[in-house]
C-alpha cells in the first residue's frame, strides 16, 4: 500500500471513478458553500496545484474513471459529496474484476469484500489519490517540479487546461494534467517518462461536477457495516512505529523528498503455526510522488533480491542486517537505488 500506488490497489490507491447518472457529460456547476477562485489565467503555479487539491476535497462530483497501464485497463465509479458541516463522503466501486466497494467519511475508510462478506475499517493515510494529486501545498511540491501551461483540451466533454509538471532532476517523473478551469478538478493525469512517453494514465470517461449528490447510500452502507449486518468487520492492525529506535537510519536520500510516515503492519507468515511477521514501513514524499521502504525479518520469509517495474511503479528488493528491504514507488529506478544506498543499520544497545 503506497502513497500514490494506492491508485493501483483497491483501498490504497483506488482507480477513482464516478457515476454520473443518465446524462454524464460535462455538467459543471459551482457548489454552494465553496468560495469562487481567481480567474484561471491569473493563477500562479502554486495556486494551480492548490486549486486541484482543494477541488478534489470540496467539490461534489460523480462519474466513471479509468486507469490504464500498458494493456491493463480498469474502471471504477466514484461519488463524492462535500459540505462544510459534514465534511466528505465518498463511494468508490470497481466495475471490472472482483466486486469491491470503498466508502469513506472524512478519514475513515470502509472497504467491502463481498465474496468474503468482509469489511475492513482503517484510517486514510494518503490524501493525494486521484483526483487530489497533492499531499502537501503547491509551494512545497514545486521544489521538485516546474509547472508549464500548455493550452486547452477536453476530457469527457469538459473543457480543460493542460498543465505539465516537469521534474527538476532525474529522481521523479513528469506529469501532464488536464484540469477543469472552472472548478479546478483534475480530469486526467498522465505519468510521463524522460522521453515524454505515457507510462500510465488516470482519466474520467464520464464526469459531472458540482451537481447535487445523494450521500444517503454511502451513509447507509457505513451504518450497515457498523451494525455488522451480514459483514465481518475487521479493524486494520496498523500502528505507528519508531524505526530509528530499532537501529535503522533512513535518510531522505533524494532532493525534495521528506519522511511523512512510519508504520508497522503485521504480515501472515508462510509457515503454518508461525505468528505474523512485523513489517515496518517508512514513506517519503515530494508532495506528488512517494517512495515506501518496507523492512521485514528474513526468517520465515522467502524473497528474492532484484528489481522490477510495472508502468511507472518500480521495485527494488535487497537484504541487509538480517532483514529484507523492499523499496517501491512511482519513481525511476535510480531514485530507489539512491534511497537504498543511504540506508544504514546500527546495532541497538
Amino acid at each position: 500500500m503506497l502513497m500514490r500506488m494506492h491508485r493501483l490497489i483497491w483501498g490504497v490507491a483506488l482507480l477513482v471513478a464516478a457515476l454520473c447518472g443518465a446524462s454524464a457529460q460535462g455538467t459543471v456547476m459551482q457548489p454552494r458553500g465553496v468560495a469562487r477562485v481567481a480567474p484561471a489565467d491569473s493563477l500562479s503555479a502554486a495556486q494551480w496545484l492548490d486549486r486541484i487539491r482543494e477541488a478534489a476535497q470540496q467539490q461534489n462530483y460523480e462519474g466513471v474513471f479509468v486507469y490504464q497501464r500498458g494493456a491493463f485497463v480498469q474502471s471504477s465509479r466514484i461519488t463524492h459529496y462535500a459540505s462544510r458541516a459534514e465534511g466528505e463522503y465518498e463511494q468508490i466501486e470497481s466495475l471490472d474484476g472482483q466486486p469491491r466497494r470503498m466508502l469513506r467519511h472524512n478519514d475513515t475508510l470502509y472497504t467491502f469484500v463481498p465474496e468474503r462478506h468482509l469489511c475492513v475499517v482503517e484510517k486514510r493515510l494518503n490524501r493525494n489519490a486521484f483526483p487530489a494529486l497533492l499531499s502537501t501545498s503547491g509551494n512545497q511540491a514545486l521544489t521538485g517540479y516546474t509547472l508549464k501551461l500548455r493550452g486547452a483540451g477536453r476530457v469527457a466533454g469538459v473543457p480543460a487546461r493542460i498543465i505539465d509538471l516537469l521534474p527538476k532532476d532525474g529522481y521523479r517523473f513528469a506529469y501532464r494534467l488536464y484540469v477543469d478551469a472552472r472548478s479546478g478538478l483534475l480530469l486526467r493525469e498522465q505519468t510521463l517518462d524522460a522521453n515524454g512517453q505515457v507510462l500510465e494514465q488516470l482519466s474520467f470517461s464520464q464526469i459531472r461536477i458540482g451537481a447535487p449528490v445523494n450521500k444517503t447510500p454511502i451513509v447507509n452502507g457505513i451504518h450497515s457495516a457498523m451494525n455488522k449486518a451480514g459483514w465481518t468487520v475487521v479493524n486494520s492492525p496498523v500502528a505507528p512505529v519508531n524505526i530509528e529506535a530499532q537501529g535503522w537510519v533512513l535518510p531522505a536520500a533524494a532532493p525534495g523528498f521528506r519522511k511523512i510516515r512510519e508504520l508497522r503492519r503485521p504480515m501472515a507468515a508462510q509457515d503454518a503455526g508461525v505468528p505474523p511477521i512485523p513489517v515496518d514501513q517508512a514513506v517519503f514524499s515530494d508532495g506528488i510522488a512517494a517512495v515506501s521502504i518496507f523492512i521485514e525479518p528474513v526468517a520465515h520469509n522467502s524473497r528474492k533480491a532484484g528489481t522490477g517495474n510495472s508502468g511507472a511503479t518500480h521495485v527494488l528488493v535487497t537484504q541487509r542486517a538480517g532483514h529484507w528491504l523492499t523499496l517501491m514507488g512511482e519513481v525511476p529506478q535510480a531514485t530507489l537505488q539512491k534511497f537504498a544506498a543511504a540506508i544504514e543499520y546500527k546495532s541497538v544497545k
